[in-house]
């Protein structure tokens, strides 16, 4: 049955039978988003959007994870 609200067509139709969800909750948001969007990004007819969609967290991931080793190398030199 398609339920468009939990579980639209897309979301159950990898063809692992494996739901995004279940890989994702074991990850952090732009992490979690960006695999979100490559498992998915055949299934919903838009895969460029989709990709697009992943660099962006991933991308912000990255601007995430610089940012705290720019301040942990800063309290590394002021101390």
């Amino acid at each position: 049955m398609d339920d468009p609200v939990n579980h639209p067509a897309h979301y159950t139709s990898h063809p692992s039978g494996v739901e995004a969800i279940d890989i994702t909750r074991h990850m952090n948001f732009n992490l979690g988003n960006a695999v979100k969007y490559v498992w998915r990004a055949d299934l919903k007819g838009n895969s460029l959007q989709d990709l697009q969609k992943a660099r962006f967290y991933i991308e912000d991931e990255i601007k995430k994870i610089s940012n705290v080793e720019a301040q942990n190398l800063g309290k590394g030199l002021s101390e």
